[in-house]
């Protein structure tokens, strides 16, 4: 008889920044599925978010995924999509995966809002062939509607989808921007050091008298205390 193949999780994403709902997502598919280990793709160059302008590089994008996930023994970052040339996509992606490899079985994380329009993506035949699909599910998604729409793509696609029991975390890579550029607080919503990561960067600041009022090297350890001494600041230069 054969060895078993190793499980494998993937979360992919652009990680604009990477936060506790990924980190959560990761933990439940590695707890409910038995993985050996997850592995976190940002994304290289997603032909569905081709306009970035006000985001974060990729290298500040990878090294927020490695400072989110450093505590993390069964948490690793691949780079496979950021050395992809042109656009990535998924089904290459997990393509290449197989080809390199063949003893792994790998489990692809998404939400039920991507369940939804999964056949809008690049040849979806091809992503279900590859991999089993772990749907993550919100408590704004109908239970009985998701489990009908996983129903319907695997007997189109053959693909194999599993539901995640996952606690309602509905926060979003687009929300934490927002609230930085309304210089409300993010703690709690990434973890300590990827949020001193982002203010010591000024990463998704828009407000050029941040950079008036303070150098490079200043670091905010505390998002509540710096937006107060920075507002204090501004009211001298203004």
């Amino acid at each position: 008889m054969g060895e078993s193949k190793r499980k494998i999780g993937i979360m992919g994403g652009t990680f604009d920044p990477i936060h506790i709902g990924h980190l959560i997502l990761g933990e439940k598919a590695y707890e409910q599925f038995g993985l050996e280990k997850v592995l976190f793709l940002p994304a290289g160059n997603p032909p569905h978010k081709k306009i970035r302008p006000g985001r974060a590089t990729d290298s500040q994008r990878i090294e927020m995924v490695k400072l989110a996930i450093a505590d993390n023994a069964h948490f690793e970052l691949s780079l496979i999509e950021m050395q992809e040339q042109g656009y990535s996509y998924t089904y290459r992606t997990l393509e290449r995966m197989k080809r390199e490899y063949p003893d792994e079985d790998y489990y692809f994380i998404i939400g039920a809002d991507s369940l939804f329009t999964l056949e809008k993506w690049r040849e979806p035949g091809r992503i279900c062939q590859n991999c089993k699909i772990a749907v993550a599910v919100r408590d704004h998604t109908d239970p009985v509607t998701l489990e009908q729409e996983m129903e319907r793509i695997s007997e189109k696609y053959g693909g194999i989808f599993v539901r995640m029991d996952t606690p309602n975390v509905d926060i979003s890579s687009a929300l934490i921007r927002k609230c930085i550029s309304a210089e409300e607080t993010i703690r709690y919503y990434v973890p300590d050091p990827v949020r001193d990561y982002i203010y010591k960067n000024r990463i998704y600041h828009v407000c050029p008298l941040w950079q008036e009022a303070y150098g490079d090297a200043r670091l905010y350890k505390d998002v509540e205390h710096g937006y107060r001494e920075f507002q204090d600041n501004t009211k001298q230069i203004i």
